[in-house]
């Protein structure tokens, strides 16, 4: 699998979409997730915070009705809480930039992260993380950390 395509965040609606793809494709093959995503910008309204913050049972109704995304309603009220933490930490911060700034380094971002938003697996923050720009380890390394294996640069330092 090829790295994803950084980019470079300049609404906070671009780091919502973002953080909802990693949720979207937790457990799933992502390129199906890729394909569907025209139709989620679509159903999520863009991803824009605010709308999609104000959601009703009735908008939950509809997009677990739409067949254009990946019906999880877990995954669905997951994006709606994390509009809400985004736009809440917007207030804190002043902007999501100055947030992730403040939090660094990466294993800080990623716990407050994962405490402040929902189904956000250590996969999906270090995707998140590395698509809008943020430093993080390099994926073999991480990989094996989480996999309480050693790291190709702590096996060669091994021999």
């Amino acid at each position: 699998m090829e790295a994803p395509v950084q980019i470079k965040p300049t609404r906070l609606a671009d780091y919502l979409e973002v953080l909802s793809k990693a949720v979207f494709e937790a457990g799933m093959n992502w390129k199906v997730i890729e394909n569907k995503w025209p139709g989620f910008q679509e159903a999520f309204d863009h991803f824009d915070p605010e709308k999609v913050a104000a959601y009703t049972p009735a908008d939950i109704d509809r997009l677990m009705a739409d067949t254009r995304i990946i019906r999880n309603m877990r995954k669905v009220e997951s994006t709606i809480h994390n509009a809400q933490a985004f736009l809440e930490i917007e207030r804190e911060f002043g902007s999501f930039a100055k947030y992730l700034e403040a939090k660094r380094p990466f294993d800080s971002q990623l716990k407050d992260l994962q405490k402040r938003c929902k189904h956000l697996g250590n996969f999906g923050c270090y995707y998140f993380l590395y698509v809008v720009g943020e430093e993080v380890p390099p994926h073999e390394e991480y990989s094996a950390k989480l996999k309480g294996e050693p790291s190709k640069s702590q096996r060669l330092a091994k021999k």
